[in-house]
C-alpha cells in the first residue's frame, strides 16, 4: 500500500502525491513529489531545472547556486540573476518627477495623456532645458563606460551612474518608475533591455548595454549604449557594429515631412541584410517632460506609427537587434526582457530634436567625433 505524500507538485494539481523524483532524491533534493508518473512526466521540462541549479549546470551560478529566486523559470539563455543590493536614494534637494515618491511608481502625468497621439512641438525654452539634460545624460554614460568592464558587478556601475547623476544636480529617471528598483537598465548578453543590476560580475567576451535617463530642471534625457567587456567574440562585436549602424542609418532620414513609420523601414532592412533580427515588443519614444509619451517610434518594418515629423518634435530611437528571433520573454522580475532563444542581441540609443533641415542628436557623444564607446576598442 503507497503512502501519501501531501499534495502534487505540478501546478493546479490537487491530487494526493504518491511518487518522489528520483534524481531528486539522489541529488538529496527536498520535496518533488507527485501523483502520477503522467503528472510527472507533464512537468519534467520546467521540474528538471531544479536538478541542474543543484548540480550548478549551464547558468552563471555554476560555483553559488545559493540564490535561485525563481526556480520553476525555464530561462531561455546562460544568464541568471544574481542578488541586487537595496535601492539607493536621492536627496530631497532634487527635483524628482511625479512617478519618484509614488508607492507604486505610477506617472500620473504620463496616465493623463495615455492614448493621445498628439506630439508635443517644444517652444525655446523646452528645447533649451532638453539639450542640458540629455548634455548630463551624456556625460552620466561616460561615467559608466569608464568602469564597465571584467569582474565589474552591473551594481557597481549603478552606483556610479546613480552617483553622477546626483553631483549634477539630476535624478535618475529609471529609479521607481513602475517600481523599477535601480538607476539605470544593464542588459547583458540575451537580456535585450530593461536589466536590473545586481551583483553578478560581468565576465570576458560579455555584451553590457547601460541605458540612462536623468531627469534635471523638469526634462528628462534618455540615451544607451553597448559596450565590450574584455575581449568579445568577432561575431559578437558584427552584432554591436550593425545595431549602431541601425541606428545612425534611421537618424539619417529624420527630418520634417518624413513619416515615422519609415524609421522601422530603414532599421530592419539594415538589420535584415546582415542576418539579424528586430525586437518588435519595444520602441523608440516621445520624451521631454514626461519619460515616455507621443509619437511611438517602432524599429521593424511595416510597423502602423501615426504621425509625420515636424520641428520642434523631440524623441527616442533606440532599436535592439537580435542575433537569432525577434521574439523576447520576460523574466518574472517582470523587468527584464530577454530573447526566446536565448541568443544575444544589442541596443543603443539616443534623443533627437527635430529642426527645419533634419535633427539634432542631443546625446551624442563629446569626443571622438562623436563616435560611441565601443569604436574605441575596434
Amino acid at each position: 500500500m503507497m503512502t501519501s505524500l501531501g499534495k502534487c507538485e505540478s501546478p493546479g494539481c490537487e491530487e494526493a502525491a504518491k511518487l518522489q523524483c528520483p534524481t531528486c532524491i539522489k541529488l538529496g533534493i527536498q520535496g518533488s513529489f507527485f501523483c502520477t508518473q503522467e503528472c510527472f512526466k507533464n512537468n519534467w521540462k520546467s521540474h528538471k531545472i531544479i536538478h541542474s541549479l543543484a548540480k550548478g549546470e549551464g547558468s552563471d551560478a555554476k560555483k553559488d547556486n545559493s540564490f535561485n529566486p525563481y526556480p520553476f523559470y525555464n530561462y531561455t539563455g546562460n544568464l541568471r540573476p544574481f542578488p541586487q543590493t537595496p535601492r539607493r536614494t536621492v536627496p530631497a534637494s532634487i527635483g524628482r518627477p511625479d512617478y519618484a515618491d509614488h508607492p507604486q511608481g505610477y506617472p500620473l502625468s504620463e496616465q493623463a495623456v495615455k492614448g493621445s497621439g498628439h506630439i508635443k512641438v517644444l517652444d525655446d525654452e523646452e528645447i533649451e532645458g532638453m539639450k542640458v539634460a540629455c548634455k548630463l545624460g551624456r556625460e552620466v554614460l561616460d561615467e559608466a563606460a569608464r568602469v564597465c568592464d571584467v569582474g565589474v558587478t552591473t551594481d557597481e556601475i549603478d552606483r556610479i551612474v546613480h552617483e553622477a547623476c546626483i553631483e549634477r544636480n539630476c535624478y535618475p529617471s529609471p529609479l521607481n518608475y513602475y517600481e523599477f528598483p535601480a538607476s539605470c537598465c544593464t542588459s547583458v548578453n540575451e537580456v535585450i533591455c530593461h536589466g536590473i543590476p545586481d551583483t553578478r560580475p560581468l565576465k570576458d567576451g560579455d555584451l553590457c548595454n547601460v541605458d540612462i535617463t536623468v531627469y534635471h530642471n523638469g526634462f528628462h534625457g534618455d540615451l544607451n549604449e553597448t559596450f565590450f567587456v574584455g575581449k568579445v567574440a568577432e561575431k559578437h562585436k558584427d552584432l554591436v557594429k550593425v545595431t549602431h549602424e541601425c541606428l545612425m542609418k534611421a537618424i539619417e532620414i529624420v527630418k520634417p515631412g518624413e513619416k515615422y513609420r519609415e524609421i522601422g523601414n530603414v532599421i530592419q532592412k539594415h538589420a535584415q541584410a546582415h542576418g539579424y533580427s528586430v525586437v518588435r515588443s519595444y520602441c523608440g519614444h516621445g520624451i521631454h517632460r514626461l519619460f515616455h509619451t507621443a509619437p511611438n517610434v517602432p524599429h521593424y518594418a511595416k510597423n502602423r506609427a501615426i504621425g509625420v515629423i515636424k520641428p520642434g518634435h523631440c524623441f527616442t530611437i533606440e532599436p535592439m537587434i537580435s542575433v537569432g528571433t525577434w521574439k523576447d520573454e520576460q523574466w518574472p522580475d517582470k523587468w527584464t526582457a530577454v530573447t526566446a532563444d536565448g541568443l544575444w542581441s544589442a541596443q543603443f540609443e539616443h534623443t533627437l530634436l527635430v529642426n527645419e533641415t533634419g535633427c539634432e542628436i542631443m546625446t551624442r557623444r563629446r569626443t571622438k567625433n562623436g563616435q560611441p564607446h565601443f569604436m574605441d576598442k575596434l
